[in-house]
């Protein structure tokens, strides 16, 4: 199932993508739910960011290529750090570059959307805890994250957490998806989830013995090789194999 959040003329609702449009339910997959008899054509609704989570834990440094092309070696354990629920966006809404910085870079991830309340979650026992998958782009103000170190500001303005434009529940990140970037309809990054150096699993396992994850909350499980550069005027698309295509325009602020 691909479960979006869309915004109705009724207002904002949940709902399951059907051939013909949005199959609109009541409440929320993240508690309880309920199909309705509505099917809302595409063009008459507005996809949001799928969750508004409380927090969105990331990881740098998962692929080996892109901590090689960064000047470092892979970490011997993940690498940790945060955006606010606040840099989330959704398909469609502006990236917005802020007067601080003069050089925006894409990271194109792949992200896990947590289902329930998870806590020193096992390996083994991770998948439990997962509503499912999501694309999502940790857009990055990278000449400041250079100059002081300080990443959770360079990574944390507002915008800067694309995300969506589904999540898909039915998906085994085992089995190894494409992650791509375009810009403009140029490839910028490809990568495989079956590349990252820490997986979902472990990912879980390691977040959720430091933090309780909560409904809603998310994993961005780290970027392949290719970040560069955004500008006003470009647009971004981050595609994940059987997940689909998240498309942010860029402006200034």
């Amino acid at each position: 199932m691909k479960i979006v959040r869309v915004r109705t003329d009724e207002g904002i609702v949940y709902g399951a993508v059907e051939p013909e449009g949005i199959r609109l339910y009541k409440g929320s997959p993240l508690v309880e739910w309920e199909s309705t008899e509505v099917v809302a054509p595409f063009d008459s609704v507005q996809l949001l960011a799928p969750v508004f989570p409380t927090k969105v834990l990331a990881i740098g440094k998962n692929y080996a290529d892109h901590a090689a092309e960064m000047g470092s070696e892979t970490p011997d354990s993940p690498i940790l750090f945060m955006k606010p629920a606040t840099s989330v966006i959704g398909p469609g809404a502006p990236i917005v570059l802020p007067p601080d910085s003069m050089e925006v870079h894409h990271e194109a991830e792949f992200a896990v959307v947590i289902g329930s309340v998870a806590r020193n979650v096992r390996a083994e026992n991770a998948s439990s805890v997962v509503l499912g998958y999501a694309a999502a782009n940790d857009v990055t103000a990278r000449d400041l994250q250079r100059s002081d170190g300080q990443w959770t500001r360079a990574k944390g303005y507002d915008t800067f957490c694309p995300l969506g434009p589904a999540i898909e529940t039915e998906f085994d990140p085992l089995e190894g998806v494409d992650v791509i970037c375009r810009v403009n309809g140029e490839v910028r990054q490809t990568g495989q989830t079956t590349d990252l150096v820490f997986g979902v699993a472990e990912l879980i396992e390691y977040v959720t013995r430091v933090m309780t994850l909560l409904p809603g909350d998310v994993i961005l499980t780290g970027t392949p090789a290719g970040v560069g550069p955004i500008v006003e005027g470009d647009v971004v698309e981050v595609d994940v194999q059987s997940i689909g295509v998240l498309t942010n325009p860029v402006v200034k602020a």
